[in-house]
């Protein structure tokens, strides 16, 4: 029996070589651009019952004019407008069978709706009056918007992972992209998020050249009919221009007291821009893949360096990521668990980053990590909100969607010298390193290997 299951496994293997590595399947996922009233859209015409429409904005943390306006935005969407109340809004919603949803991150805020295809004119129109016709209100402001953001940074402050990791950004880039995604409770909110700040981001947010309209699910035809139809009132220019500088690396070491029983450690490096920016490396993922942590195996640890390395401390979460913007990117290894477990594993941990840019690596696990970099570039691609944010970013940013079928070729070229050269400016280069928890405990950047 397992002589055959050998055999078949080979099979399989020597199948994928020959195949390159899992080329995408049938089926395309490629975007179709346009413009209409000033406005860039895109989308793609999947076959389903379902459309997803989203509006991507360049307004989030990076962007932001005063802390707060950013998760001000996006707690604010759907609500009254010039033409409907809030509670309007919810029952249409709900009796036309849909989803509202709005979020931000680093760089962007996103509003958008998941809704039965025929009734896109209504989630169009509405997005369009989001945009121009919102009636931003003192009392909303205070009674509603500002204790959401006090609850979350409630549970900011309460994950020590969360906290370790917005520190490793803020030491890696300062401000732009540095900037914590939820605004930290020793901020004071309440003397920046006024209703006339917010009114003023929001014009500034909406603007014809600041946001793009992505469809999934959805005719480009029709998409475009009703753009042209809806949001003919928009704003041509905003009225503050956001801006920011070149992204800049520059490294450091943060430690933060903490009484949670569970601690954190990241360490963080220079990683890629996104497949839309100037500056990306597929290499970066693969490496991440390489180094790994969780496995994507069930029952078995996995083939990832790090899930090797750190056997001694099986309950320490520990997971290797590569997060893209526009024109940077940060390579972060993240620790998770007991103080004394992440003080032990640290030192193993840059041992194996450091042995993989001086002694490399082998055939095999090169394969493996390929393979899987590649699939989950083709994973989250494919996944609606992640393709239609990176979509609406690159079209504002450059006029230039994302396209999961192109960019998964880049994998191909991607060779194991490659991945080394990535490996060996992390350990050569100033690394990000910040520790939340018990600081008798945590150990410094300098004590396992980590140049600041």
């Amino acid at each position: 029996m397992r002589p055959a299951i050998r055999n078949a496994a080979r099979r399989a293997w020597q199948q994928q070589q020959r195949r390159g590595l899992a080329a995408p399947a049938s089926g395309s996922f490629q975007y179709q651009t346009g413009e209409a009233q000033g406005i860039k859209f895109a989308s793609r015409d999947q076959p389903g019952p379902v459309g997803t429409l989203a509006l991507v904005a360049q307004a989030g943390t990076r962007y932001e004019t005063a802390p707060g306006l950013a998760e001000g935005l996006k707690f604010y969407a759907f609500k009254n407008t010039e033409r409907r109340s809030t509670l309007r809004i919810q029952r249409e919603s709900e009796l036309l069978g849909s989803q509202l949803f709005s979020y931000h991150s680093r760089e962007n805020v996103v509003l958008g709706s998941r809704f039965l295809r025929d009734d896109l004119p209504y989630f169009v129109e509405l997005l369009a009056e989001v945009v121009n016709m919102t009636k931003y209100q003192s009392h909303v402001v205070h009674e509603e918007i500002i204790p959401l953001i006090t609850m979350d940074q409630k549970k900011y402050l309460a994950n020590t992972l969360d906290m370790a990791t917005n520190s490793a950004f803020g030491l890696a880039f300062h401000r732009g992209l540095g900037l914590p995604v939820r605004p930290a409770s020793s901020i004071p909110t309440k003397r920046y998020l006024t209703v006339d700040a917010l009114s003023t981001y929001a014009k500034s947010a909406y603007s014809k050249p600041t946001f793009a309209v992505v469809g999934n699910g959805i005719e480009h035809s029709e998409l475009s009919k009703w753009v042209n139809e809806f949001f003919g009132d928009t704003a041509a220019s905003p009225a503050t221009k956001l801006t920011t500088q070149q992204s800049k690396y520059h490294g450091g070491e943060e430690r933060i007291a903490h009484a949670s029983t569970t601690q954190s450690l990241v360490m963080a490096f220079p990683g890629s821009s996104s497949p839309t920016g100037p500056f990306y490396k597929p290499e970066v993922s693969v490496l991440a893949a390489l180094l790994g942590g969780q496995s994507t195996i069930k029952w078995s640890p996995g083939f990832s360096l790090l899930s090797k390395a750190t056997t001694s401390a099986p309950n320490m979460h520990i997971t290797t990521r590569s997060h893209i913007f526009s024109d940077a990117g940060l390579l972060t290894i993240e620790l998770s668990g007991l103080g004394s477990d992440i003080r032990s594993t640290a030192p193993q941990v840059v041992e194996t980053l450091k042995s993989v840019a001086q002694q490399g690596i082998s055939k095999e696990d090169f394969a493996k990590a390929k393979a899987l970099a590649k699939f989950k570039e083709l994973d989250f691609g494919q996944e609606t909100a992640a393709g239609m944010e990176l979509t609406g970013a690159g079209l504002v940013h450059g006029d230039k969607a994302y396209q999961i079928d192109e960019i998964a070729k880049g994998y191909d070229g991607v060779t194991e010298e490659k991945v080394r050269q990535v490996a060996r400016e992390a350990v050569e280069g100033k690394a990000s390193v910040s520790a939340v928890g018990d600081l008798h405990v945590l150990p410094f950047a300098e004590e396992i290997g980590l140049k600041v």
